[in-house]
């Protein structure tokens, strides 16, 4: 259990969760660090599901707690997306690491009708679960060092909670050192 949280096996719970994130979980990889019963979802407030006010309600730390952001960058007329796996602790270097890693002239956080309309999610849900198999996901490696982490399931009334070298091996997912810098 992690804080308050009341935590059960995702695939249990497909009304948790985004179809994207059911559909992702149904085909889970079973050579995956951890089995894909091990990604637990629990039911939250969607009043509050943004980090802050989240951790706080439901006794959640900050170190545990992973924000998957959505990345556009262009060069000429391509756009390329990502998706950006940080702790809460830590904010996504976009204008430097990202913009570099994805081969970019210009990168920003993905607009929100944008990022809702192309991951299927909701905005504040999005997680790196079920994200387009044609896009990068980018995992910090203080995420990837963390033995479970709390991120987005897709929706906004429930969380995920998963093991952070999970998401460090998903499909399409590449674990960076300095992703992100400590929030000061």
């Amino acid at each position: 259990m992690m804080g308050s949280l009341q935590l059960e096996p995702a695939r249990s719970r497909p009304d948790l969760l985004a179809t994207p994130v059911s559909k992702a979980l149904a085909i889970w990889p079973v050579d995956a660090p951890v089995d894909a019963d091990q990604v637990l979802v629990a039911p939250i407030d969607p009043g509050l599901a943004d980090t802050a006010a989240f951790c706080e309600a439901y006794q959640v730390g900050l170190e545990v707690s992973a924000n998957c952001v959505i990345v556009a960058g262009r060069r000429g007329e391509v756009t390329r997306y990502a998706a950006c796996i940080v702790l809460a602790t830590t904010r996504a270097d976009v204008n430097g690491v990202v913009r570099r890693h994805l081969d970019v002239r210009k990168c920003s956080f993905a607009p929100m009708d944008e990022a809702v309309r192309l991951t299927g999610m909701e905005y504040g849900g999005i997680t790196p679960i079920g994200l387009p198999a044609d896009w990068p996901i980018l995992v910090d490696a203080r995420v990837a060092a963390t033995p479970h982490v709390i991120v987005g399931s897709g929706v906004r009334h429930s969380k995920i909670a998963v093991a952070g070298p999970a998401l460090g091996a998903l499909p399409g997912a590449e674990v960076i050192d300095g992703l992100a810098k400590e929030i000061s």
